[in-house]
């Protein structure tokens, strides 16, 4: 029985890995809200260290279009403002002197079916992810089999493997669904 429960641990850490790479991933796609989520692969060099933007100021949202990022130190304001302009997130800074705001645009339609595009095909690779951890652990109960497990048991651990693949692929629609209706909200 304890072989049973280490391929369906193993199996279920696996799948909520999957769903939770997805859904941070989709956190990262701008969908024409503001979210500060996108410049969390932003780094500047404080007093030589690579450090993420949120490690030297105050980052926020004051509305759904604009991101507020507000130094501690007076020095960093170039070093950040470089560090966005540099970066692959393609929105401008604006620097008044104490904040430095990044305006979103709105997204066009033909923008907003991509993003749902790329949205889709990022949980299909969770999806992927998924399906491997189901087979491994079906894998796995069939050589256990072979070393003296019963079959009967067998045959419980993967329908339970079964049931906890179908909870983790409705998770990923919910998550692709959600992203999705953000992403086509105008």
């Amino acid at each position: 029985m304890n072989d049973v429960k280490f391929y369906l641990d193993g199996a279920e850490k696996k799948m909520q890995e999957a769903v939770n790479f997805l859904d941070d991933t989709l956190a990262h796609v701008r969908a024409g809200k503001a979210n500060v989520k996108i410049l969390d692969n932003i780094r500047v060099d404080y007093y030589g260290s690579q450090v993420p933007i949120s490690n030297v100021a105050n980052v926020g949202t004051p509305d759904q279009r604009t991101i507020a990022i507000q130094p501690w130190e007076k020095s960093m304001f170039h070093v950040i403002e470089k560090a966005l302009i540099d970066s692959n997130i393609g929105i401008m800074p604006v620097n008044n002197g104490e904040v430095i705001r990044l305006n979103i645009p709105p997204l066009t339609e033909e923008r907003r079916r991509q993003l749902v595009k790329d949205a889709k095909a990022e949980s299909e690779k969770a999806r992927v992810s998924i399906r491997n951890a189901r087979r491994e652990a079906i894998e796995g109960l069939k050589k256990a089999v072979k070393e003296g497990m019963s079959e009967d048991v067998e045959k419980d651990a993967e329908t339970k493997v079964q049931k906890l693949h179908d909870n983790m692929m409705k998770k990923i629609d919910d998550v692709f669904a959600a992203k999705e209706k953000e992403i086509l909200t105008v």
